[in-house]
Protein backbone atom coordinates (compact mmCIF):
# COMPACT_ATOMS: atom_id res chain seq x y z
CA UNK A 1 0.00 0.00 0.00
CA UNK A 2 1.37 3.54 -0.75
CA UNK A 3 1.74 6.08 2.17
CA UNK A 4 0.55 8.86 1.96
CA UNK A 5 3.10 11.16 1.64
CA UNK A 6 4.62 9.19 -1.45
CA UNK A 7 1.24 9.07 -3.00
CA UNK A 8 2.17 12.03 -5.65
CA UNK A 9 5.78 10.54 -6.24
CA UNK A 10 8.72 12.81 -7.26
CA UNK A 11 7.12 15.88 -7.77
CA UNK A 12 5.27 16.47 -4.73
CA UNK A 13 9.09 15.65 -3.01
CA UNK A 14 10.45 18.06 -4.99
CA UNK A 15 7.52 20.93 -3.97
CA UNK A 16 7.93 20.19 -0.05
CA UNK A 17 11.39 20.52 -0.45
CA UNK A 18 11.17 23.80 -2.20
CA UNK A 19 8.56 25.07 0.79
CA UNK A 20 11.23 23.90 3.68
CA UNK A 21 13.93 25.97 1.68
CA UNK A 22 11.60 28.93 1.03
CA UNK A 23 10.91 28.90 4.93
CA UNK A 24 14.55 28.72 6.08
CA UNK A 25 15.26 31.71 3.77
CA UNK A 26 12.20 33.74 5.56
CA UNK A 27 13.79 32.57 9.22
CA UNK A 28 16.74 33.50 8.09
CA UNK A 29 15.44 36.82 6.77
CA UNK A 30 13.89 37.53 10.16
CA UNK A 31 16.86 36.98 12.29
CA UNK A 32 18.37 39.40 9.87
CA UNK A 33 15.96 41.81 10.56
CA UNK A 34 16.32 41.49 14.28
CA UNK A 35 19.68 42.71 14.39
CA UNK A 36 19.07 46.20 13.11
CA UNK A 37 15.99 48.08 15.10
CA UNK A 38 13.54 50.28 13.26
CA UNK A 39 14.51 53.53 12.09
CA UNK A 40 12.31 55.27 14.77
CA UNK A 41 14.27 52.99 17.54
CA UNK A 42 17.60 53.78 16.58
CA UNK A 43 19.36 56.21 18.90
CA UNK A 44 19.29 60.09 17.24
CA UNK A 45 22.71 60.96 16.14
CA UNK A 46 23.83 63.84 18.58
CA UNK A 47 23.66 67.58 17.04
CA UNK A 48 27.21 68.39 15.86
CA UNK A 49 29.45 71.31 18.16
CA UNK A 50 29.96 74.65 16.95
CA UNK A 51 34.02 74.65 16.71
CA UNK A 52 34.69 77.32 19.36
CA UNK A 53 35.07 80.72 18.00
CA UNK A 54 32.00 80.54 15.50
CA UNK A 55 28.49 81.95 16.49
CA UNK A 56 25.57 79.79 17.40
CA UNK A 57 22.34 81.06 16.52
CA UNK A 58 19.82 81.12 19.27
CA UNK A 59 16.69 82.50 17.52
CA UNK A 60 15.08 81.08 14.15
CA UNK A 61 13.76 84.24 13.54
CA UNK A 62 10.35 82.40 13.24
CA UNK A 63 9.14 80.92 16.02
CA UNK A 64 10.18 80.70 19.78
CA UNK A 65 11.59 77.29 19.16
CA UNK A 66 14.06 76.60 22.11
CA UNK A 67 12.99 79.57 24.29
CA UNK A 68 10.14 79.88 27.37
CA UNK A 69 7.86 82.32 28.41
CA UNK A 70 8.50 83.22 31.89
CA UNK A 71 5.63 85.24 33.92
CA UNK A 72 6.54 87.90 36.13
CA UNK A 73 2.99 88.67 37.23
CA UNK A 74 1.34 91.25 34.45
CA UNK A 75 3.30 90.48 32.15
CA UNK A 76 2.73 91.63 28.60
CA UNK A 77 2.33 89.62 25.40
CA UNK A 78 5.10 87.34 23.14
CA UNK A 79 5.50 86.74 20.00
CA UNK A 80 7.27 86.77 16.61
CA UNK A 81 6.59 89.49 13.93
CA UNK A 82 9.34 90.48 11.11
CA UNK A 83 12.26 88.26 12.24
CA UNK A 84 12.16 89.27 15.87
CA UNK A 85 10.90 88.78 19.17
CA UNK A 86 8.24 91.11 20.75
CA UNK A 87 7.85 92.00 24.23
CA UNK A 88 5.18 94.48 24.71
CA UNK A 89 4.37 96.12 27.38
CA UNK A 90 3.20 94.77 30.64
CA UNK A 91 2.70 95.40 34.49
CA UNK A 92 6.05 94.18 35.05
CA UNK A 93 8.58 92.43 33.35
CA UNK A 94 7.91 90.70 30.11
CA UNK A 95 10.61 88.59 28.27
CA UNK A 96 11.78 84.57 27.00
CA UNK A 97 14.08 82.62 28.87
CA UNK A 98 16.36 80.31 26.60
CA UNK A 99 16.41 76.71 27.43
CA UNK A 100 19.46 75.23 25.79
CA UNK A 101 22.94 74.74 27.21
CA UNK A 102 24.97 77.82 27.55
CA UNK A 103 28.81 78.34 28.44
CA UNK A 104 29.84 79.66 32.01
CA UNK A 105 33.11 81.24 30.54
CA UNK A 106 34.80 82.56 27.63
CA UNK A 107 31.97 82.97 25.48
CA UNK A 108 30.40 86.02 23.54
CA UNK A 109 26.43 86.77 23.15
CA UNK A 110 25.66 89.11 20.70
CA UNK A 111 22.50 90.56 19.59
CA UNK A 112 20.23 93.50 17.99
CA UNK A 113 17.35 95.10 19.66
CA UNK A 114 15.18 98.54 19.81
CA UNK A 115 12.56 99.92 22.20
CA UNK A 116 9.35 100.12 20.55
CA UNK A 117 7.16 102.21 23.40
CA UNK A 118 7.78 102.89 26.68
CA UNK A 119 10.58 104.33 28.87
CA UNK A 120 11.94 102.00 31.09
CA UNK A 121 15.20 99.46 29.73
CA UNK A 122 14.10 97.99 26.42
CA UNK A 123 16.59 94.84 26.88
CA UNK A 124 17.23 93.33 30.13
CA UNK A 125 19.51 90.93 29.16
CA UNK A 126 20.81 88.48 31.61
CA UNK A 127 23.99 86.14 31.39
CA UNK A 128 26.08 83.64 33.15
CA UNK A 129 29.12 84.58 35.02
CA UNK A 130 30.55 81.80 36.28
CA UNK A 131 29.02 80.50 39.02
CA UNK A 132 26.50 83.44 39.28
CA UNK A 133 25.02 85.78 36.70
CA UNK A 134 24.33 89.08 35.59
CA UNK A 135 22.05 91.53 33.53
CA UNK A 136 22.69 94.41 30.80
CA UNK A 137 20.52 97.07 31.17
CA UNK A 138 19.53 98.97 28.21
CA UNK A 139 17.42 102.17 29.26
CA UNK A 140 16.09 101.77 32.41
CA UNK A 141 15.50 104.11 35.42
CA UNK A 142 13.43 106.81 33.00
CA UNK A 143 14.80 104.92 29.71
CA UNK A 144 18.31 105.76 29.31
CA UNK A 145 20.68 104.48 32.20
CA UNK A 146 22.42 101.49 30.80
CA UNK A 147 25.00 99.06 32.85
CA UNK A 148 25.56 95.98 34.80
CA UNK A 149 23.96 94.00 37.51
CA UNK A 150 24.69 93.92 40.04
CA UNK A 151 28.42 94.42 41.31
CA UNK A 152 29.14 94.22 44.76
CA UNK A 153 25.56 94.56 45.79
CA UNK A 154 25.17 97.60 43.65
CA UNK A 155 23.08 97.97 40.64
CA UNK A 156 23.37 99.17 36.78
CA UNK A 157 22.08 102.73 38.61
CA UNK A 158 24.84 102.26 41.05
CA UNK A 159 27.64 100.92 40.52
CA UNK A 160 30.96 102.09 37.77
CA UNK A 161 29.26 100.93 34.95
CA UNK A 162 26.52 102.97 35.09
CA UNK A 163 26.11 105.84 32.08
CA UNK A 164 23.43 107.72 30.16
CA UNK A 165 22.73 107.08 26.36
CA UNK A 166 19.83 108.44 24.74
CA UNK A 167 18.10 105.65 22.87
CA UNK A 168 16.04 106.69 19.98
CA UNK A 169 12.47 104.89 19.21
CA UNK A 170 12.56 102.51 16.91
CA UNK A 171 15.85 102.25 16.12
CA UNK A 172 17.99 99.07 15.81
CA UNK A 173 21.06 98.66 17.99
CA UNK A 174 23.69 96.40 18.33
CA UNK A 175 24.40 94.72 21.18
CA UNK A 176 27.90 92.61 22.29
CA UNK A 177 28.61 91.22 25.80
CA UNK A 178 32.19 89.09 26.48
CA UNK A 179 32.85 87.12 29.65
CA UNK A 180 36.22 86.24 30.32
CA UNK A 181 37.56 85.15 33.20
CA UNK A 182 39.32 88.37 33.94
CA UNK A 183 36.71 90.73 32.59
CA UNK A 184 33.17 91.43 31.43
CA UNK A 185 32.77 93.60 28.87
CA UNK A 186 30.00 94.96 26.22
CA UNK A 187 30.25 97.01 22.94
CA UNK A 188 26.92 99.11 22.11
CA UNK A 189 27.21 99.59 18.05
CA UNK A 190 30.97 98.85 18.04
CA UNK A 191 31.72 101.00 20.59
CA UNK A 192 32.91 99.72 23.66
CA UNK A 193 30.87 101.25 26.78
CA UNK A 194 32.00 98.83 29.65
CA UNK A 195 35.32 97.11 30.57
CA UNK A 196 34.89 95.89 34.33
CA UNK A 197 37.78 93.77 36.28
CA UNK A 198 35.85 90.85 37.59
CA UNK A 199 38.53 89.45 40.38
CA UNK A 200 37.56 89.82 43.77
CA UNK A 201 33.82 91.25 42.79
CA UNK A 202 30.81 90.05 43.80
CA UNK A 203 28.55 89.56 41.27
CA UNK A 204 24.64 88.52 41.38
CA UNK A 205 21.46 89.90 39.73
CA UNK A 206 18.32 91.80 41.09
CA UNK A 207 15.39 90.01 42.40
CA UNK A 208 13.12 91.12 39.51
CA UNK A 209 14.83 89.05 36.74
CA UNK A 210 15.13 85.81 38.29
CA UNK A 211 12.73 84.32 35.49
CA UNK A 212 15.79 85.02 33.23
CA UNK A 213 18.55 82.95 34.40
CA UNK A 214 20.21 80.97 33.08
CA UNK A 215 20.25 83.32 29.29
CA UNK A 216 17.34 85.46 29.01
CA UNK A 217 16.09 88.79 27.65
CA UNK A 218 13.10 90.44 29.38
CA UNK A 219 11.68 94.70 29.26
CA UNK A 220 10.18 96.41 31.93
CA UNK A 221 6.98 97.83 31.67
CA UNK A 222 8.35 98.92 27.89
CA UNK A 223 7.69 97.02 24.15
CA UNK A 224 11.08 96.13 23.13
CA UNK A 225 12.06 93.70 20.65
CA UNK A 226 14.96 91.62 19.89
CA UNK A 227 16.87 89.51 16.56
CA UNK A 228 20.11 88.11 15.39
CA UNK A 229 20.32 86.39 19.04
CA UNK A 230 24.17 84.32 18.42
CA UNK A 231 26.70 83.44 21.09
CA UNK A 232 29.99 81.82 20.49
CA UNK A 233 32.44 80.25 23.23
CA UNK A 234 36.07 82.12 22.68
CA UNK A 235 38.89 80.41 21.17
CA UNK A 236 42.10 80.42 23.09
CA UNK A 237 43.68 82.83 20.52
CA UNK A 238 40.77 85.54 21.83
CA UNK A 239 41.45 84.97 25.42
Amino acid sequence: MTRDSDRFGPRSRRLRNALRGAASLLMVAGLCSCEKPPAQMQPRTQEAKVPRGQWKSLFDGKTLKGWKVPQWGGSGKVYVKDGAIHMETGESGTGVTYTGKVPQDDYEIALTGMRVAGMDFWCGLTFPVGDSHMSLILGGWGGSVVGLSCIDGLDASENETSQVIDFQQKRWYRVRVRVTIEKIQVWLDDKKIIDVARKNRKIDIRIEVEPSVPLGLCTWITHGAVKDIQIRELPDEEL
